[in-house]
């Protein structure tokens, strides 16, 4: 049994606070809303969700869950304090921390008359940095005392849906915790015991993003849907049918595949049949902002791809990889091709290596795609890899073949390494590596 403090008696807090006491937790809510703390003393929530009313009366009755509006009192009677106050946008988008900084501050006044050991984690949704720039000064500077050693800091995003609230808590996709140490990862996994699923443990930054992946990522979803359903209404077609089919597939459209930050997309299909289905909302007068927005985010990408080997400082560019994926000889649309192109057109000299690229070879659409975009491409291939390596300063890896693994492992401390795919076993190689989403 974790004695907790549960600040903010919203949403987010009341449901956490009564399901742990129902967990066999001994639970205290804390709320400067005096009529918030009475209903909960009194046995009822305050919000509207199904079963919650059961399990604050339950708590209640038990003396499992009580709730006050003295802060210091409940710090005092606790091991662990759950942060659950709102994050409010201000008019501008950005986050209103004013609650969690005020509410740190309460936690840290009395963490300084306390023994060592208690846990402060941040439930409320907090953009990454805020726990280390924020939320541990914070403490720091009101307890006089630090993170880490006296007392501990985590940060445990909810992914808590109105409607069915107790039971995402009891059915999460996953409990994520970031931690800087064990020990205050074991306190707030051990919090987690009746929850299925392995608790997750993480940094603290990972934790703190998740929540707005995951949540930027519901957004995206919907928004495709019915920008997709939009064009499809406007020509009778069905649109359910069509998303059900979509979804159907698990292996590519409802899956991990394609989500994985790394290079532009490009090759025959993804650039062609997105303008393809642009261009036909137009002529249909349809408004598809978000499916119109792809391919110049996708630029952008590649932009970000030029300014790294531009702030490499080299002028000699070893490209490891010219086709748009490994195992193929499509240069068609390869973002790495473009990048070539844009080196050698300010004047940076380029050398290519390429096992499953040959101009000798190559025939017929792949072919013409070379002459034309960038015939003299002979002339940049290299067949030996200890010839790329000689004759660069920068080298950038545009696929992930696995044999690009062992060539970046022989480059030498003069090298400094362009990364778009994330080769594994490269990242962590020094100062002179870098990459493009990581």
């Amino acid at each position: 049994m974790t004695r907790i403090a549960v600040f903010g008696l919203g949403y987010v807090g009341v449901v956490s606070a009564a399901v742990l006491a129902d967990h066999g937790h001994d639970v205290v809510g804390v709320d400067t809303n005096v009529t918030k703390v009475g209903m909960v003393t009194e046995g009822r929530s305050p919000i509207v969700e199904p079963g919650l009313d059961d399990l604050v009366h339950r708590g209640a009755t038990s003396g499992r869950l009580r709730a006050t509006v003295d802060a210091e009192e409940a710090v005092r009677s606790s091991d662990l304090s759950l942060v659950c106050v709102g994050t409010p946008s201000h008019a501008n988008g950005s986050l209103d921390l004013t609650a969690v900084q005020k509410v740190c501050h309460q936690i840290g006044a009395t963490l300084g008359e306390q023994a060592e050991g208690h846990v402060v984690v941040v439930r409320s949704t907090v953009l990454p940095g805020t726990t280390r720039e924020l939320v541990i000064p914070t403490l720091e500077q009101a307890s006089g005392r630090t993170a880490g050693r006296d007392f501990h800091v985590c940060v445990n995003p909810e992914f808590l849906r109105e409607g069915s609230a107790i039971r995402d808590f009891h059915r999460p996709p996953f409990t994520l915790v970031g931690a800087t140490d064990a020990t205050a990862a074991a306190t707030v996994t051990g919090l987690y015991e009746r929850v299925d699923g392995e608790p997750l443990v993480t940094a603290i930054e990972v934790a703190e993003t998740i929540k707005y992946g995951c949540n930027a990522w519901h957004a995206l979803k919907v928004v495709f849907a019915n920008e997709l359903g939009s064009i499809c209404k406007q020509q009778g077609v069905d649109s359910h049918d069509v998303m059900d089919i979509l979804c159907s597939d698990t292996r590519l459209n409802i899956s991990s595949a394609y989500l994985t930050p790394g290079f532009a997309f490009g090759g025959s299909c993804l650039p062609k049949d997105l303008r393809a289905l642009v261009q036909h909302a137009r002529s249909l007068d349809v408004e598809a902002p978000l499916l119109g927005a792809i391919l110049d985010s996708n630029q952008r990408h590649a932009d970000r791809a030029f300014e790294l080997v531009r702030q490499a400082g080299g002028r000699r560019i070893g490209v490891l990889g010219l086709s748009f994926k490994a195992g193929t000889d499509d240069l068609r649309e390869s973002p790495t091709v473009a990048l070539v192109e844009r080196l050698i057109g300010k004047g940076y000299q380029v050398r290519i290596f390429d096992r499953n690229v040959s101009l000798s070879r190559l025939q017929g659409a792949n072919r013409a795609y070379i002459e034309q975009e960038i015939p003299h491409i002979g002339a940049l291939m290299v067949t030996d890899p200890a010839e790329l390596l000689e004759e660069s300063d920068v080298l950038v890896v545009g696929n992930a073949a696995s044999e690009f693994r062992e060539i970046i492992a022989k480059a030498g401390p003069e090298h400094r390494i362009v990364d778009l795919v994330r080769v594994a076993g490269v990242d962590g190689v020094g100062d002179h590596y870098a990459g493009i989403c990581w």
